[in-house]
């Protein structure tokens, strides 16, 4: 047995370290495998991602080997760094060849289903289709040729889509064509820019599905490994996004801008025309936001949008201009012309229009005082122009009539009469200012009543009330001189006056007394108060009570103001007669009634 052992492990030890080397040779021998696989997997192509990136129908299966490829091509760069950069550079180039082909065949791929875009209205973009345009962006001249094979099949669709909407409407005539509403101008371009809005926000979905479908939903595990997003990517996907679809709306501005012209030579009236204007600049904006300023389509809205509002002004122009080759007499009471209250009614209408006007978030509410002014300015001139031709015929007319009343019968009446008849004939040309200015007064009250409750008119309003004030105040001054002058207290006044001022001043000038001038001796103060206290204390008449002004408010406020110009001036005349220094002999009997009774009288 022992001996059996003995021979038994002989030969089974011969055996054993064969096999123990046979074993050691399997380990480096699967070694080996493994390197190599791992070797053919990140360095070579398996005959199956070949067949794919050169089949001719692209799948998924194709961007698997694309990316692979370019994995590998990463992989060489590591062996540039060891001692292998033969293998590394051979594997490059042969990764390239791959590379390129595929590319190039994605390319044509890409450019065939843009084509097939063009011919659909509203074409859906394939997630094959978005993976494809993601892996071109890695070489921007193929990217570039795609983004105006989309641009150019686009543009010729919308041209196509955009006359159809204008000429034969939406399948079975419903929406109705467009130019249908060619007779309502408002309509007919909104309805247009309407469809432009609508098309440009489709057009935008789809090629921003194209060009950036990062922006979209994921399309897919292999995504991350074939582009990387960052802010420059960003930047340059906007700048193809706008070149795109510049060149897709460029073929329908023509179209668009010859009807709006000539809707705008149409001539349409005031409303419609600024109401288009609005239009216009709204949807300038709004399209400027999605598409960018400096395009086609956003030059011939603003084009557009500047023709309308000179359509508009130059019509406010022409209707000024009318008004004043034409200027209408003034009524016998008074009252505004008919034209004036037309224009302010036009006036609220466009106001009421500006006030519901939409405004874009990135745009802002126009300067609304040029519109008032072009329409009001020219109707304040006309009533002005009104006015002194009415204030020139008035006074050839007293002229008239005081010459044809003039009798020798005159130098029979008393020396109150002569003064006040004497006065009366010295202010004709005054007493003829008095109409012309209450006519302006109402012709400026009958603008600025409408438009006190508008914010967008405020300014104007105060500038008319400055120049209500102006009016009232010369009025009150012309009415207050000829009461005065009719009393022959007119030039009178001058010297008591300069008495007050020299009174009031630190330096004061000697003077001689107001009794020893002519102008104010006692005999000819005498004479000019009883006529001025005639006046006030005889019929109501007397005074002026403004009855042709036509709003009660201004009516009451000239009537107090002109009995308080009266009281202050006979004030002081009365001051300076009883001042001794002035030497008036008996200033009581002169001057018999005190101002408070005087105040009292005229009812201030």
């Amino acid at each position: 047995i022992a001996n059996a052992l003995s021979s038994c492990n002989a030969t089974t030890g011969d055996i054993i370290s064969t096999t123990e080397r046979l074993k050691q040779d399997l380990e480096i021998t699967t070694q080996r495998q493994e390197i190599v696989s791992c070797f053919l997997r990140d360095y070579q192509l398996s005959n199956e991602e070949i067949n794919a990136l050169r089949e001719e129908d692209l799948n998924e299966n194709f961007f698997k080997a694309l990316a692979h490829v370019q994995e590998i091509h990463a992989n060489c760069k590591v062996l540039l760094r060891t001692h292998h950069q033969r293998a590394g550079l051979e594997l490059m180039d042969m990764m390239a060849v791959y590379q390129e082909g595929a590319y190039e065949r994605l390319c044509r791929w890409v450019q065939t289903e843009c084509r097939r875009l063009g011919d659909i209205d509203n074409p859906e973009v394939s997630e094959l289709l978005k993976t494809a345009v993601r892996c071109l962006k890695e070489r921007p001249v193929l990217f570039k040729y795609c983004a105006e094979e989309v641009a150019n099949m686009r543009h010729n669709a919308l041209f196509r889509r955009f006359i159809s909407a204008l000429t034969r409407g939406g399948p079975g005539g419903l929406p109705r064509p467009i130019e249908v509403h060619a007779h309502d101008p408002l309509r007919y371009v909104g309805d247009m820019l309407g469809w432009l809005h609508q098309a440009l926000a489709s057009e935008r979905e789809l090629v921003l599905a194209l060009l950036d479908p990062d922006a979209a939903a994921d399309t897919g595990p292999t995504a991350p490994h074939l582009s990387k997003v960052s802010e420059n990517d960003t930047v340059k996907s906007e700048s193809d996004l706008t070149f795109v679809l510049d060149r897709i709306f460029e073929g329908v501005c023509r179209p668009f801008k010859v009807r709006v012209e000539q809707v705008l030579q149409s001539q349409p009236n005031l409303i419609v025309s600024y109401k288009l204007s609005n239009t216009l600049e709204f949807y300038s904006y709004t399209i400027s936001d999605l598409l960018g300023r400096e395009t086609a389509l956003c030059n011939t809205l603003w084009a557009l949008k500047e023709a309308a509002q000179r359509t508009f002004f130059d019509m406010l122009k022409t209707r000024g201009e009318k008004l004043l080759r034409y200027p209408l007499p003034v009524a016998v009471d008074l009252s505004p012309p008919t034209a004036l209250r037309e224009g302010v009614s036009l006036l609220c209408e466009i106001i009421e229009t500006h006030d519901s006007m939409m405004f874009p978030a990135s745009g802002k509410k126009p300067d609304f005082h040029p519109v008032i002014s072009a329409l009001l300015d020219p109707i304040i001139q006309m009533c002005e122009q009104a006015a002194e031709a009415h204030k020139s015929k008035g006074a050839i007319q007293s002229s008239r009539k005081s010459r044809m009343s003039s009798d020798p019968n005159q130098l029979r009446k008393s020396s109150i009469d002569a003064i006040l008849d004497s006065g009366h004939s010295t202010s004709l040309s005054q007493t003829a200012e008095t109409p012309a200015k209450i006519f302006l007064i109402n012709c400026l009250c009958a603008i600025q009543q409408p438009l006190l409750g508008h914010e967008v008119a405020s300014e104007y309003v105060k500038k008319i009330g400055v120049m209500i004030e102006n009016h009232m105040h010369g009025l009150v001054e012309k009415e207050v001189d000829t009461i005065l002058r009719r009393c022959g207290l007119s030039s009178k006044m001058t010297h008591f006056r300069s008495l007050l001022n020299n009174d009031e001043s630190s330096h004061t000038v000697a003077r001689p007394p107001l009794a020893e001038l002519e102008e104010t001796r006692p005999a000819s103060l005498s004479e000019g108060l009883k006529a001025f206290f005639g006046l006030i204390l005889g019929s109501e008449s007397s005074l002026p009570e403004f009855e042709q002004m036509q709003v009660p408010r201004l009516r009451s406020e000239a009537c107090v103001q002109v009995a308080r110009s009266l009281a202050e001036a006979y004030e002081l005349i009365y001051k300076a007669v009883m001042d001794p220094k002035n030497l008036y002999p008996d200033p009581k009997s002169l001057a018999r009634h005190p101002p408070d009774q005087i105040r009292t009288i005229l009812g201030i």
